[in-house]
């Protein structure tokens, strides 16, 4: 399949540990990861997997013409597994040594009020050997994915829950030295902090611990007072908000981005070149609750 413009391909789980209450890292690794890349930073880089159906095996899925998704929705539902999206964490190594690292997002059925979804199914249970189909860049291709387009703003806003933090990870990790701004990021609980989501100096981590407490009433509570400057409209920033799949797998999708709405809204006029929001540029991201 090396003609195609993305990598699809089965993966093996080569490495799996739970490194906090809320999140399982799983390292990836097959033949095809050889050409894993993309020519800018990783950032917020979107890709997905495929994972098979309860108590069955992985779909076979024949590629037609570098379409992988016309023959796989072509299984039959019960066949075909289920299709979810994450963000990279890290790739590491080289040629056919690559692996993809991705921190997966897990629960226990009913917290938070959150379901037991595939993902979380998969995670929770993962161990070496076990695979699952991934669809992610081929380096030399557009893949899309990367929504973090701050252009030349000098306050940066970053908001996000757990579902979030791989790509808040991400997004830090590939800032520029001289960035500044502030990161807002709720976990579920506070062994969920982890100590490598880190920024340049300028860009302050704040972490907010749920314990129980109603998701994403402190972090909107900390982010409004973090925007309250002269009580104007805080709609006047620059904002990229995105609402991941993971832990409300069934859920509605918000997308807005500086370009594109979800909800069909004009967003030609996007952007404040004046006031107390000037230079500020905004992503937020979530379950979607959260994030409306």
């Amino acid at each position: 399949m090396s003609d195609m413009s993305v990598i699809f391909a089965e993966a093996e789980v080569r490495a799996v540990r739970r490194v906090s209450s809320s999140f399982v890292r799983v390292e990836l690794g097959c033949d095809e990861f050889a050409e894993l890349g993309r020519e800018t930073p990783w950032l917020d880089q979107r890709i997905k997997f495929v994972f098979p159906p309860a108590g069955g095996s992985l779909p076979h899925v024949e590629p037609v013409g570098g379409d992988w998704y016309t023959p796989w929705l072509a299984i039959p539902e019960d066949e075909r597994g289920c299709m979810r999206t994450y963000t990279v964490r890290d790739v590491v190594g080289e040629g056919s040594d690559t692996l993809l690292v991705v921190d997966i997002v897990v629960h226990e059925p009913g917290e938070d009020g959150a379901c037991s979804g595939p993902g979380n199914d998969w995670a929770r249970g993962a161990t070496v050997g076990d695979r699952v189909l991934v669809i992610a860049p081929r380096r030399g291709h557009d893949f899309g994915g990367v929504e973090w387009l701050p252009g030349d703003a000098t306050d940066l806003l970053v908001v996000g829950d757990e579902t979030a933090l791989p790509a808040i990870y991400g997004i830090l990790r590939d800032l520029p030295a001289d960035a500044t701004g502030t990161v807002f990021a709720e976990v579920p609980h506070r062994d969920d902090v982890l100590d490598d989501v880190v920024g340049p100096a300028g860009v302050e981590v704040v972490w907010l611990p749920r314990e129980g407490s109603p998701r994403g009433e402190e972090l909107r509570a900390r982010v409004l007072a973090h925007l309250d400057r002269t009580a104007v409209d805080h709609a006047a920033a620059t904002a990229s908000a995105a609402a991941l799949a993971e832990p409300d797998p069934e859920g509605d999708l918000l997308w807005e981005t500086p370009v594109f709405s979800g909800l069909g809204e004009d967003v030609s006029t996007t952007g404040a070149a004046d006031g107390p929001y000037a230079g500020l540029y905004a992503w937020i991201a979530g379950e979607s609750k959260v994030v409306t």
